[in-house]
C-alpha cells in the first residue's frame, strides 16, 4: 500500500481546504510532521485511518466529533484519499456524521455519513466501472485488499503513542488480549470452549446416567421391600425369584374362594326372586281394595268435567258480548268528547254539521294566495337590514383608508431606519463573534493557568521524592554487594559436601572451610535490593519527563494568556456575547423588516384604488335600499287586512281549517256510536240463546259451572291414573308368572344375603392380594431389565467422560499440560517467539549489539498460565530481566522495535498488501543523540527497502536531520499545512 494524496475540509482543526502530496513528501522516502502541539499533526493520521476504514485510532475514535467547529455552515467535512493497493490505483471520498444548522428554521439536522471509493485508471473485473457508493462495500473492499481489519491497521501503519510500550511491560493477559485481535486466534479459543462444554455435557449426561441407576435400584428395592446387601446383581436375582413364587400362591388362593363366593350368589338369587313374587301379590291386591273404597269420589270428578265442557260454547258467546258493550262505550265517549272540541250539541243533525265546516273551507281557501306575499314580505325585510349594515360597514372602511393613506409616508420613514439598522446588525455580528471566540480561548487558558500551576509544584515534588528514594535505593544496593563480597567465602564454605570436590579448587578435601561472618548477605537479598533500585530508578525517570511536561505546559499557558487577566477577560467576554445575542436578533430581522419595507412602498395606489371602489360601492346600496323600502311599505298594507286578529296569514288559515276538521271528527264518531249500539244487542240475544242449547238455565249457571284448563288436566289425569291402577292389579294376579304364589308366603332372603356377602369379600381380598403380587412381579421385572440395561450403558460412558475430561485439561492448560498453557496460548507463543525474532534484529542494532528480546514459555508465578513472556538479555552482564527495568530512552528503542517487528510478522500472517507506508507517531524526545543517530539509521533501513517513513515529533533535533518536512500551523481561523524542503 503506497499513499499518494490525502485532501481534509472542515476536518478537526483544519476548518479549510488542505491537501498533503505525499508522492512529493515520501520521494526521499523519510519525512518528518511537526508543529506546535494541538494544531493537528496526528489528525492527519487520523485523516488516513478515517479514509480507509471510516474510523480513527485509540480514545480519538469518536467519529461524529471529527468536524470542525469552527467551519462554516454550509461547508461540508470531508477527507479524500488517493493510494495504490495491489497494483491498483483508487480514491477513496468520506464524510462523518455530524449536526448541521437547519436550512430554514432554526435548530439543527442530521448530516447523514458517506463514502465513495473510485477506481483510477479502470476498475477490476469484478468490480462495478462506476465504483461503490455504499458504506458496507467500501468497507468490505479495503478490508480485501489491505488483507487486515482496523485494529490490525492502527497497529501495523499507524504505531500509536506509548502503545508498545504498554504492551512491553504488561502482563500475560494483558498481552493475549492485544495478540489475539492482531492475529484472529479466536478459532482456537473457540476450541478450548468446545473442549469445556462437551466436557461438561458429557459430565451432565454421565451424571444423569448414575441418577438413572440409582433411583433404578431404589425402586427395585421399594417394590421388592429388601435392601441391596453385598452383591447387587446377586441380590437382583434373588428378588426376581422371590417375586414369581409369592404370585403362585396368591393365585391358587384366589381360585379356590371365587367358587365358594359364586355358589352363594346362585343361592342368592333364587330367594330374591321368590320374596319379589310374593311382593307383587300382595301389593297388586291392596291396590283393588284401596280403589273399591273411592268410587264415589271418583264419580264426583267426572260429573265435574262434564259439566264443565258443556259450558264452553257459552263463554264464548259471553266474551263476544262483553267485546260489543266495551265497543259502544266507547263510540259514546268519542262523539261526547268531539261535539266538546267544536263547541257544539253532540245530537245536531249531520247535515247542519257537514253544511258549518264546508263555509270553514271555504274562507280558508280565499287566504291561500296571500301566503307567498307574506313570505316575500319577510324576506325583503331581511334584505333591508343586511343593506343597512353593509353600507354602514363600507362608511367605517371608508374612514379607515383615508387614515391609512394620511399616515402612510411616516410608516415608509419608519421602515426605512429599521432595514438600515438590520444591514448594520449583520456586518458588525461576524467582528464580535471573532473577537469573542478569541477572548474565549484565552479566558479558557488563564482559568487552566492556576491548576497546571498547583500540578507543576506536585510534580516537582513528586520528581524531588522520587530522586531521594532512588539515591537511598542505589546505596543500599552498593553497601549490600559490599558486604556479600566479604562473606562469599563463607557462602561458599556452606554449599562444600564431604568428598565432594571444591568448585574453585576442584579438591575433595575440605580442611579449613570459611567461617560464617555476622549478619550475612544472601544472594535474594541482593537480588531484591537491586530489583528495587530498578524500580526506583523507573519511577525516577516517570516523576521526571512527569515535571518536566508539567513545566512545559505551564510556560505554554503562560506565554498564551500574556498581560491579561481571568476577571478582565470574564468581563469583556460577558459584554461581547451580550452584544453578539443583541445584533442577531436584529439581523435575524432583516427579511422580515426589507418585506415590510416593500410591501409599504407598493401599499400608495392599492389604497386609492380601494377608496375609489368603496365609494362607488356605497352609492349603489344606499339606491337599492330606497326602492326596496317603498315596496315593503305599499305590501304591508294589503297584509294587515287579511290576516286580521291573528299573527298571520298563516295563522288564521290554519285556525279556520282545524274548525272544519274538528266538525268532520264529530260527524264520523256519530255514526260510529250507531253502529256499535246495534252491534250490542244482537250478542245479547246469542248470549241467551247459547245457555239453553248447553241445558243451563241461565248464562250465570253456565258461568258457574266453568273450570280451569288446569283444573280439567288435573281431573283428567286423575281419572286416567284410577282406571290404569285398576288395570294393572288386575294384569299382574292373571300373569303367568304369579299364578299360584301365596300371598302369606316366608322367604329367607337376610340368610341368603349375609352368607353371600361373607364368600363376595373374601374372594375380592384373595383377588387384590394376587393382583398386587401380579403387579410387584411384573414391575420386578421390568426394572430388572431396564436396571441391567443402565448398567451396561453407564461403563462406556464413565470411561469416554475420563478421556475427555482429561483431553480438555490439557487443551486448556491443565492436567496433564506441564507448560500450563492453553491451546490458544500456545499458538500466540509462537506468534510472539516470531516477533521476538523480528524485533531483535532492530533492537540490536538500535542498542549497539546490547540488548535482545527472549521469549519465554514458562509458566506464571503461583501457577499462572504462562506462554507469553517476554524480557530482554542485557549483553553487557549476560543476564536475562524483565522489560520493565528499562529506562525511558531504552523503553522507547524495545518499543519501537516490538512495533516494528510485529509489523513484519502481522503482515505476514494476514497475507495482505505490501505496506510501502508507515507512521511512527512520538517518542524520540527520550533518546540521546547516539541512540537517536542508530534509531535513524533502522529507519534507514526501512526506506532503503523501499518504504516511506513518516515521523510524528516534537524534537528539534530531529528537523536537522530530516530534510523533508510538513509544518502544521495553528490559528484561530483553523490549522493549515506548509511542505519545507
Amino acid at each position: 500500500m503506497r499513499l499518494h494524496r490525502l485532501e481534509v475540509t472542515a476536518f478537526g482543526p483544519y476548518r479549510d481546504h488542505q491537501e498533503v502530496d505525499f508522492d512529493q513528501l515520501g520521494a526521499d522516502g523519510l519525512f518528518l510532521l511537526h508543529g506546535d502541539t494541538g494544531a493537528g499533526k496526528t489528525t492527519l493520521l487520523d485523516a488516513v485511518a478515517f479514509a480507509l476504514y471510516g474510523a480513527v485510532p485509540g480514545a480519538r475514535g469518536e467519529v461524529k466529533r471529527l468536524r470542525c467547529d469552527t467551519a462554516a455552515p454550509d461547508t461540508v467535512t470531508k477527507v479524500v484519499l488517493e493510494l495504490t493497493v495491489q497494483g491498483q490505483r483508487l480514491r477513496l471520498e468520506r464524510s462523518p456524521e455530524y449536526q448541521r444548522p437547519k436550512k430554514r428554521g432554526d435548530g439543527h439536522t442530521t448530516q447523514q455519513a458517506k463514502a465513495s471509493l473510485t477506481w483510477v485508471g479502470g476498475a477490476p473485473t469484478e468490480q462495478p466501472p462506476e465504483g461503490l457508493t455504499r458504506i458496507d462495500e467500501v468497507a468490505r473492499t479495503i478490508e480485501r485488499l489491505l488483507g487486515m481489519t482496523v485494529f490490525q491497521f492502527f497497529q501495523v501503519v499507524m504505531l500509536p503513542q506509548g502503545e508498545f510500550a504498554r504492551f512491553l511491560r504488561s502482563d500475560t493477559a494483558e498481552r493475549e488480549q492485544l495478540l489475539e485481535k492482531l492475529f484472529g486466534t479466536q478459532r482456537f479459543g473457540e476450541v478450548e470452549r468446545w473442549f469445556v462444554e462437551r466436557r461438561r455435557e458429557r459430565g451432565r449426561a454421565v451424571e444423569m446416567q448414575s441418577q438413572q441407576v440409582r433411583e433404578l435400584l431404589a425402586r427395585v428395592s421399594q417394590v421388592a421391600g429388601a435392601e441391596p446387601d453385598g452383591d447387587e446383581q446377586n441380590w437382583l436375582e434373588d428378588v426376581e425369584k422371590r417375586s414369581v413364587r409369592e404370585l403362585e400362591g396368591a393365585q391358587a388362593e384366589h381360585s379356590r374362594l371365587r367358587r365358594e363366593r359364586e355358589a352363594a350368589e346362585t343361592k342368592l338369587t333364587e330367594s330374591r326372586e321368590l320374596a319379589d313374587k310374593v311382593r307383587r301379590v300382595r301389593q297388586a291386591n291392596a291396590t283393588l281394595v284401596e280403589l273399591g273404597e273411592q268410587q264415589g269420589q271418583h264419580d264426583a270428578w267426572r260429573a265435574e268435567r262434564e259439566a264443565a265442557q258443556r259450558a264452553i260454547p257459552v263463554l264464548i258467546a259471553r266474551r263476544t258480548a262483553l267485546r260489543a258493550e266495551q265497543e259502544r262505550d266507547g263510540a259514546r265517549a268519542e262523539v261526547a268528547a268531539a261535539a266538546a272540541r267544536c263547541d257544539v250539541d253532540a245530537d245536531t243533525p249531520l247535515t247542519e254539521l257537514r253544511s258549518l265546516a264546508g263555509t270553514k273551507r271555504e274562507e280558508a281557501g280565499a287566504l291561500a294566495h296571500l301566503i307567498p306575499e307574506a313570505q316575500q314580505q319577510e324576506t325583503d325585510r331581511q334584505k333591508l337590514a343586511e343593506l343597512a349594515s353593509r353600507s354602514t360597514a363600507d362608511e367605517q372602511q371608508e374612514i379607515a383608508l383615508v387614515e391609512q393613506q394620511t399616515s402612510l409616508p411616516d410608516r415608509i420613514s419608519t421602515a426605512r431606519q429599521q432595514v438600515d439598522e438590520a444591514k448594520h446588525a449583520e456586518l458588525r455580528l461576524e467582528t464580535v463573534q471573532a473577537r469573542g471566540t478569541e477572548v474565549a480561548a484565552l479566558l479558557q487558558t488563564a482559568r487552566e493557568l492556576p491548576g497546571a500551576q498547583q500540578e507543576l509544584a506536585a510534580a516537582s515534588a513528586r520528581a524531588q521524592q522520587a530522586i531521594d528514594a532512588h539515591q537511598q535505593a542505589r546505596d543500599l544496593l552498593q553497601e549490600l554487594r559490599a558486604r556479600r563480597l566479604a562473606g562469599m567465602a563463607a557462602e561458599l564454605a556452606a554449599r562444600l559436601e564431604p568428598g565432594q570436590p571444591c568448585p574453585v579448587c576442584g579438591s575433595a578435601e575440605h580442611p579449613e572451610p570459611g567461617k560464617p561472618v555476622a549478619d550475612p548477605v544472601r544472594a535474594e537479598d541482593e537480588d531484591n535490593a537491586q530489583a528495587e533500585e530498578q524500580q526506583a530508578h523507573g519511577r525516577r525517570e516517570k516523576a521526571t519527563a512527569e515535571a518536566q511536561r508539567a513545566q512545559q505546559h505551564v510556560d505554554n499557558l503562560v506565554e498564551r494568556v500574556g498581560e491579561n487577566t481571568e476577571p478582565g477577560l470574564a468581563a469583556e467576554l460577558a459584554e461581547l456575547w451580550a452584544e453578539r445575542d443583541a445584533l442577531r436578533n436584529t439581523a435575524a430581522q432583516l427579511p422580515q423588516r426589507t418585506e415590510q419595507l416593500a410591501e409599504l412602498e407598493a401599499s400608495t395606489e392599492r389604497l386609492t384604488e380601494q377608496l375609489s371602489q368603496l365609494r362607488t360601492r356605497i352609492a349603489a346600496t344606499r339606491s337599492e335600499h330606497a326602492a326596496l323600502s317603498a315596496t315593503v311599505d305599499e305590501r304591508e298594507v294589503r297584509l294587515r287586512d287579511g290576516r286580521g286578529d291573528f299573527p298571520s296569514i298563516a295563522d288564521r288559515r290554519a285556525h279556520l281549517l282545524d274548525i272544519a276538521s274538528r266538525l268532520d271528527q264529530l260527524v264520523t264518531a256519530r255514526m260510529a256510536r250507531d253502529d256499535a249500539e246495534h252491534r250490542a244487542a244482537e250478542h245479547a240475544t246469542a248470549l241467551a240463546e247459547a245457555a239453553t242449547a248447553a241445558d243451563f238455565d241461565s248464562a250465570e249457571a253456565a258461568l258457574a259451572a266453568e273450570r280451569s284448563e288446569e283444573r280439567l288436566d288435573q281431573l283428567a289425569e286423575a281419572l286416567a291414573e284410577v282406571e290404569e291402577r285398576a288395570a294393572g292389579a288386575r294384569a299382574a294376579l292373571a300373569s303367568a308368572e304369579l299364578f299360584g304364589v301365596d300371598a302369606d308366603a316366608e322367604v329367607g332372603l337376610e340368610e341368603a344375603t349375609e352368607a353371600a356377602t361373607v364368600a363376595r369379600e373374601a374372594a375380592e381380598r384373595a383377588a387384590a392380594l394376587a393382583h398386587r403380587a401380579e403387579q410387584r412381579q411384573r414391575d420386578v421385572a421390568q426394572l430388572a431389565q431396564r436396571l441391567r440395561a443402565a448398567w451396561a450403558e453407564l461403563g462406556p460412558a464413565l470411561a469416554e467422560h475420563a478421556e475427555l475430561e482429561a483431553l480438555a485439561d490439557v487443551v486448556n492448560g491443565r492436567g496433564q499440560n506441564a507448560r500450563k498453557m492453553s491451546l490458544r496460548s500456545y499458538v500466540l507463543a509462537a506468534r510472539l517467539e516470531e516477533v521476538a525474532v523480528a524485533a531483535t534484529r532492530r533492537l540490536q542494532r538500535m542498542s549497539d549489539g546490547r540488548y535482545s528480546f527472549v521469549h519465554s514459555d514458562a509458566a506464571g508465578a503461583r501457577g499462572t498460565r504462562g506462554g507469553l513472556g517476554l524480557d530482554v538479555l542485557d549483553d553487557y552482564s549476560g543476564q536475562v530481566r524483565p522489560a520493565k527495568t528499562l529506562s525511558g530512552g531504552e523503553s522507547f528503542l524495545a518499543s519501537l522495535s516490538l512495533a516494528l517487528g510485529l509489523a513484519d510478522v502481522v503482515a505476514a500472517e494476514t497475507g495482505g498488501a505490501l505496506l510501502d507506508t508507515l507512521f511512527i507517531d512520538e517518542g524520540f524526545g527520550t533518546l540521546d543523540a547516539d541512540t537517536l543517530d542508530l534509531v535513524m539509521d533502522t529507519l534507514d533501513d526501512l526506506r532503503a527497502g523501499g518504504r516511506v517513513v513518516g515521523l510524528v515529533s516534537h524534537v528539534e533535533e530531529m528537523r536537522q536531520r530530516i530534510s523533508v518536512r510538513l509544518r502544521v500551523r495553528k490559528s484561530r481561523t483553523g490549522s493549515t499545512l506548509e511542505l519545507q524542503t
